[in-house]
């Protein structure tokens, strides 16, 4: 008994109880790669809505900076508008490299865009941490600066969404 099954000699195949005999060819998966979905013609709908949440970030800061101000004097102004534009920048960022990646190479689009926020959470947790452990006087407006940021950022990209999708 040669160790092959009959089904297996029968067909042309021998094969040990480890696999391939050496000298005997090997099969050829001939199987078609699926097919990949085509990219969009215009990949500018990626970062459309980066104009439209810029100019409200902006008008944000100015009016973050304004109740800074009335509140707390010059310090906190700068900082509330400066958390506003940590949020801005941040956000920013992570659209550009992912929308870059899913051009590029949409397989990239995962590990891109979790480095990128590992890398920006990082940071903003740096910030943070050195700016609770400071006496300045300003990290309270800073750190709602960044909440307000945050939640206006959040609430119109999602409002852009939505307006798009019920659009098209």
């Amino acid at each position: 008994m040669s160790g092959s099954s009959p089904l297996a000699e029968r067909d042309g195949e021998r094969s040990g109880a480890f696999g391939e005999i050496p000298g005997t060819p090997e099969k050829v998966d001939e199987t078609p790669l699926p097919d990949l979905p085509p990219l969009p013609k215009d990949p500018r709908w990626k970062v459309e809505h980066l104009g439209f949440l810029t100019t409200v970030s902006f008008a944000l800061m100015l009016c973050a900076a304004s109740v800074g101000y009335l509140v707390s004097g010059p310090t906190a102004a700068l900082a509330a508008a400066g958390g506003v534009l940590i949020v801005l920048v941040s956000h920013t960022l992570t659209t550009l490299v992912v929308a870059w990646a899913d051009t590029v190479r949409p397989a990239l689009v995962m590990p891109l865009g979790m480095l990128t926020y590992v890398v920006k959470y990082s940071l903003l947790g740096i910030i943070l941490a050195v700016g609770v452990s400071s006496d300045w006087s300003g990290k309270k407006a800073l750190g709602l600066g960044v909440v307000a940021g945050v939640v206006v950022w959040t609430g119109v990209q999602a409002w852009w969404v939505t307006r798009r999708t019920l659009r098209g």
